[in-house]
């Protein structure tokens, strides 16, 4: 009996002596100074490497069946033309289907049916810029009267988006160290990061073609220019003396 209280005071010794030990890393873990909040930004630009565009067809008909027809005609002449430039089937996808009546509004009548439009819509994916205005040219040839786009944007970020993490922590850096000289402290450690991010592109523009071109008319121009992705940073610092 008195061995096994002798082990169980030395277990409970042994115990105190760890709970202490933890304690006293928590108590150092424990911010002693100043904390500082500083939020900060940082960006980078890099030409756009990819374009997306919107196609399709809109067709109009007495009838609501000879609308759709007339429609997937034209549109199967747009998708061949698709293929023909090139662009892969996982980067072509349909982005849109309707058929809607059109009313002849008169005052004091009741509102009549006097067609049909059909639309059908793909959203495409370009990734030779360089074959862009020949993409769309193709596209309207074939009889694509309705052209949205392009946007343009960076098929791989993480790299531009590290440069923009990079100079966001650096200025996070150095106005933590301008506050700490101010108030004659020094930073003594980061306490927390937390991070938010977003990519911004050239807005985009709207054309539609009422026909098909003339085939010695100027291919369409289209300027890429540059796409910025931002990072924003939020760290707390320590500051001490």
């Amino acid at each position: 009996m008195h061995k096994t209280m002798k082990l169980f005071s030395a277990g409970l010794i042994a115990g105190l002596a760890i709970f202490a030990t933890g304690c006293g890393n928590d108590a150092e873990k424990r911010p002693q100074g100043t904390l500082i909040s500083i939020s900060a930004q940082g960006e980078a630009s890099q030409v756009p490497d990819i374009a997306n565009i919107s196609a399709g067809v809109v067709t109009e008909a007495d009838e609501s069946q000879a609308a759709m027809q007339a429609n997937a005609e034209q549109m199967e002449k747009v998708m061949r033309a698709i293929k023909k430039a090139g662009i892969d089937e996982k980067d072509v996808q349909t982005s849109g289907i309707s058929l809607n009546p059109r009313y002849d509004f008169q005052p004091n009548r009741e509102r009549k049916i006097i067609a049909y439009q059909a639309r059908n819509s793909v959203s495409i994916t370009v990734r030779k810029l360089d074959d862009l205005s020949k993409v769309i040219d193709a596209l309207t040839a074939e009889g694509a009267n309705q052209i949205h786009g392009p946007s343009f944007s960076i098929d791989d970020p993480e790299p531009l988006l590290t440069e923009a993490r990079e100079k966001a922590l650096k200025m996070a850096q150095v106005r933590a160290d301008a506050y700490a000289e101010a108030l004659g402290t020094k930073v003594r450690r980061i306490v927390s990061i937390s991070e938010g991010s977003h990519g911004g592109m050239p807005r985009p523009m709207v054309m539609r073609a009422e026909g098909a071109m003339a085939k010695d008319s100027a291919s369409t121009p289209v300027a890429s220019g540059e796409t910025s992705v931002s990072v924003n940073v939020e760290l707390v610092f320590e500051l001490a003396k």
